[in-house]
């Protein structure tokens, strides 16, 4: 079999040897020929596109076929000599085999009590990696050895901490709200007066400022390393300001703009003069108030304390400014490691002084714990594993008392009767 197009692409000399070559065959099977026919079949050829295939066919059929008889030798001969014309199958695309994947598992396997110590373990296993991270995030961070206090690190980096979003004044373009005019007129105008549709606009959202107070006294030495990369993970957001209290105010917003978690610990330890000091919650938080807090920074912002409130000062004074402060902010919500504790119950004089001003009032110890705080800051209350109680509840018929008293005495209860915030 010849191809029409390598004929052509040989030159003229190599497509009448070819051609000579079909005439041939023709007459080899029956079909009469001639010279005379012969020639008017390369005439033909020439006059027309030597390297199509329906023109040969053609020219071939019209000139060397002299009878209905030479119609079926033709076509057969044709078909034997330059091929039927159509486009060899595609190969057929198989699916790659499967990859085989490798899972690693974590827990030993035990040794069954009924069966041969080196058998081939039974059943699903046991554990995985997923669980020990698990179990992790619900230990008490007091407690971790270094190895998993440096994992614990590790998970505080992804997290991260956004405000409750409220609506703001300005308006954005949108497929469903209002009718927006100017643009809408606008598009008739560009569209020189012909009908277009209505142009939507509706209120923007953005997230409300939030303002951690961590306190690094000696009562919460053990929690302030997690609790300030918490708090370092929750500055990477620009709406967020972070102090710390113990006997002073130190603003460390600027400090914890570090990408690294250990520099920006590094500047904070530079920065704080008072750790593992005393504690006087009701006046730094009056100085919070009076310098920041009563100029906009805590005006419609979520506060955050995160304390164990013992407080070493006035109790009286603290939940004067835990009153102001609730007036100000959006929503107060007070995180105590303690509270995770059996048997806790607030009745510290700090604690107890300021509970009746917090909206929402949750535990602080491990991950879990702090996962939740921050759905609390973003306003999802419902989520699960809320282990708030009640604000301003009175306590003093709660939970028998347990080992949360703070060492002053002065040890006081909830009044009842707390001031309801307005939706």
């Amino acid at each position: 079999m010849i191809g029409v197009t390598d004929t052509a692409a040989a030159g003229p000399p190599g497509a009448d040897a070819a051609l000579l070559g079909f005439a041939r065959a023709l007459r080899a099977a029956g079909v009469g020929a001639s010279a005379e026919r012969v020639h008017a079949f390369l005439r033909a050829v020439d006059a027309l596109r030597p390297g199509v295939r329906d023109d040969v066919y053609w020219a071939g059929r019209l000139t060397l076929c002299g009878d209905r008889d030479d119609l079926e030798r033709y076509e057969r001969v044709f078909a034997a000599y330059f091929g039927t014309g159509e486009a060899p199958p595609r190969p057929v695309r198989t699916a790659p085999p499967p990859r085989l994947g490798l899972v690693v598992r974590e827990a030993a396997v035990a040794a069954r009590p009924d069966g041969p110590e080196d058998g081939p373990p039974q059943g699903p296993p046991a554990a995985s990696l997923a669980s020990s991270v698990e179990v992790l995030r619900h230990r008490d961070v007091a407690g971790l050895d270094p190895a998993e206090r440096a994992q614990v690190r590790r998970l505080l980096a992804a997290f991260s901490l956004r405000g409750e979003l409220r609506r703001t004044a300005r308006r954005r373009p949108s497929r469903r709200g209002d009718v927006d005019p100017h643009r809408t007129v606008r598009e008739l105008l560009r569209r020189g007066g012909e009908p277009a549709l209505l142009r939507r606009h509706a209120r923007a959202e953005r997230p409300r400022r939030v303002v951690l107070l961590v306190d690094v006294s000696g009562s919460m030495a053990p929690y302030a390393d997690a609790l300030l990369r918490f708090a370092h993970a929750a500055a990477r957001g620009r709406r967020t300001e972070v102090f710390t209290i113990g006997t002073r105010l130190t603003r460390v917003t600027r400090e914890l703009s570090h990408r690294d978690p250990d520099l920006a610990m590094a500047a904070v330890a530079e920065a704080v003069p008072d750790w593992r000091g005393g504690t006087r919650l009701g006046e730094l938080l009056r100085e919070f108030l009076d310098r920041w807090g009563q100029r906009g920074m805590a005006r419609g912002a979520v506060v955050v304390l995160l304390s164990d409130g013992w407080e070493r000062g006035d109790p009286q004074l603290l939940a004067g400014q835990m009153r102001r402060l609730h007036r100000l902010a959006h929503r107060v919500v007070w995180a105590n490691p303690r509270k995770a504790r059996p048997g806790y119950a607030p009745l510290a004089a700090g604690m107890a002084a300021a509970l009746p001003s917090v909206d929402a009032f949750v535990e602080g110890h491990s991950l879990a714990s702090l996962e939740h705080l921050a759905a609390v800051v973003r306003g999802a209350e419902s989520a699960p594993g809320t282990g708030g109680a009640t604000p301003g509840r009175d306590v003093s018929a709660a939970a028998p008392a347990s080992g949360d008293r703070e060492p002053a005495p002065g040890t006081a209860s909830v009044p009842a009767g707390a001031r309801a915030r307005p939706p």
